[in-house]
């Protein structure tokens, strides 16, 4: 394979990265009968950021986290806030990985690099 095909391989496998990821995420596929006229799984994600990711996010996500703070209200506040900067900087990353044109997409080493972030601020 010539380097520039190899380059939009790469872009290509981000862009499925990104959908990948936002899928996970939103519970819904592309192809979802939600999306038409304009509507795609990315422009939906892309609208919520970063004040409606909760309303998009899938629900199963959140179930753990609602029954968790039900034992103990004094948290309740400090740990959704905590899950929304996580959930709106996941759905970010989705989003940057998934834009239409390969040269505005994130780079692979980029969305590493934030994942690992994450990982290291929300999880240790």
């Amino acid at each position: 394979m010539d380097w520039e095909g190899e380059v939009r391989r790469l872009h290509g496998d981000v862009y499925s990265y990104g959908i990948l990821s936002l899928e996970m995420f939103i519970g819904k596929r592309p192809t979802d009968e939600m999306f038409k006229d304009g509507l795609s799984l990315h422009e939906l994600a892309k609208m919520a950021i970063p004040s409606r990711v909760t309303e998009i996010v899938d629900p199963h996500l959140l179930l753990e986290e609602r029954s968790a703070n039900l034992n103990n209200a004094n948290n309740s506040y400090y740990e959704r806030a905590k899950i929304q900067e996580c959930l709106v900087s996941i759905v970010r990353i989705g989003v940057a990985c998934s834009m239409e044109s390969p040269g505005e997409r994130m780079e692979m080493i980029d969305v590493v690099k934030k994942l690992q972030a994450l990982r290291d601020m929300f999880v240790g």
